[in-house]
């Protein structure tokens, strides 16, 4: 998932318009300011999946890797459109953060089984190929989907997303999994690493220059990744063996499959799809192009299309399921330039960086508590984009009873799993996961409890 979700956008004085073609020292400069505030973004997820289940430092490289190359050419057909597939927009897609949670649990506790890492990994890319399916299939029926899962429903799951990743953040900060094992966990140089970062952030959004704000992620792990060079703590293990150029390796880990790990993500993936019409839309709107009306309804589908099918791309490719990025429609906003040709030249600038291992090699070397002071922030935002959606519901008393059950019951297995030690292992797979529990429970419950001001309207 994005770290940000609004289809609350301010309308824009453009300087160039979808289907303007600015010239290349324009496009290259612009699109390498989109660049700035995505390529974080697109990585942390598979770093996170990997450090937690204990992948090898040259099979986190190509997941890396692959994850740059598949955001490409998701952005490329998304800016793009061929036929069906894409929104014709300024459009970034990426690695989502919706799905860090539930696939690093589900994977730990295969790991915790004695499952062999490569086949958790094998595993997990089954699911992942799995679920694309129910992008795709919500991308051709969406006023029905939409009607099911509403505004409601989707920021409550957004917001149990953003909430149970906390915990992922502050063990990133604490210096991560292995620093539990070794006892090094909270030690005064991690918690130094990771808040230096996390105030960097902060300090440099306070700064009224664009780039600069835009940047200030990339900034600050800069500065974080100079401190640990100092302290002797990068680790370039990843570079060891690894090739110049990586060539693509479609089922590297094999296929595997998993109902235990599939259906909890079932609630993510349909989530997914309905932030993406978010996304597209928020996009739309700052291009000064329809927000309704069948033009509209063409480029969500299309949008919602890709995401499944660049999902399908990345389970074959090594890597994490995708999800259109909101953060540039912020970029687009400050600059002005909405012209889908530097969509072209985002998506040339990932595809290149992935296939040179050297780039994912660097960025793996950043120590976790680095990185930890940065996704703090991340996930922090993700919790926040579902109080957004939600700011946009009607919260009367049957929506904050669906708010409360759901989020008390997501938030809860999450922190006590423990509560279903007694449950039969299937119930025990699907409901371990918290944001399934609570995304499962706001589904019924907005089913159970009809909206009478929708009745009546």
């Amino acid at each position: 998932m994005q770290p940000t979700t609004s289809t609350q956008v301010d309308d824009t004085q453009l300087v160039y318009g979808p289907y303007d073609k600015p010239r290349p020292w324009i496009s290259f400069f612009a699109a390498l300011q989109h660049l700035l505030a995505i390529i974080v973004p697109i990585v942390t997820p598979g770093l996170l999946i990997c450090q937690a289940l204990g992948v090898s430092a040259h099979d986190t490289n190509l997941i890396l890797s692959m994850s740059l190359v598949i955001s490409g050419i998701a952005t490329y057909v998304q800016s793009k459109r061929f036929g069906p597939f894409g929104a014709g927009l300024l459009i970034v897609q990426g690695t989502s953060f919706n799905f860090v949670g539930p696939l690093i649990a589900g994977g730990a506790l295969m790991v915790k089984q004695g499952t062999p890492v490569e086949t958790v990994m094998a595993t997990i890319f089954g699911v992942v190929i799995a679920g694309s399916f129910i992008e795709i299939g919500v991308s051709r029926i969406l006023p029905v989907i939409r009607k099911l899962i509403t505004p409601l429903v989707t920021g409550t799951v957004v917001l149990l997303i953003g909430l149970t990743l906390i915990k992922v953040g502050i063990i990133s900060m604490g210096g991560g999994y292995s620093a539990m094992g070794n006892g090094s966990f909270a030690s005064g140089e991690n918690l130094l690493l990771s808040c230096s970062v996390l105030v960097i952030i902060i300090v440099l959004n306070r700064i009224p220059v664009v780039w600069v704000r835009s940047a200030a992620i990339v900034i600050a792990l800069a500065v974080g990744y100079a401190m640990a060079a100092y302290l002797g703590r990068l680790d370039f293990s990843g570079l060891e063996k690894a090739a110049t150029f990586q060539v693509p390796v479609p089922l590297h880990f094999g296929l595997d499959f998993s109902w235990g790990l599939f259906i909890p993500m079932i609630v993510i993936y349909l989530v997914t799809s309905l932030e993406a019409i978010g996304d597209v839309t928020a996009t739309s709107k700052i291009s000064q192009e329809p927000v309704e009306g069948p033009v509209w309804m063409q480029r969500i589908k299309g949008g919602v299309l890709v995401n499944g099918v660049n999902s399908l791309l990345a389970g074959i490719f090594n890597t994490f399921p995708s999800s259109v990025f909101a953060q540039n429609n912020g970029v687009i906003q400050l600059t002005g330039v909405a012209s889908r040709h530097v969509g072209i030249w985002i998506a040339g600038m990932l595809v290149i960086l992935g296939l040179f291992p050297v780039v994912s090699g660097v960025l793996q070397a950043v120590p976790e508590p680095v990185l930890g002071g940065a996704v703090m922030v991340m996930f922090g935002a993700v919790a926040a984009s579902g109080i957004n959606i939600l700011a946009g519901t009607t919260l009367d008393r049957r929506s904050l009873l669906i708010i409360a059950v759901s989020l008390g019951l997501g938030l809860g297995v999450s922190e006590v799993p423990e509560l279903l030690a007694n449950v039969p292992e299937g119930v025990r797979n699907v409901l371990g996961s918290g944001v399934a529990t609570g995304g499962i429970c706001a589904l019924l419950m907005n089913w159970f409890l009809p909206d009478r001001s929708q009745q009546t309207a």
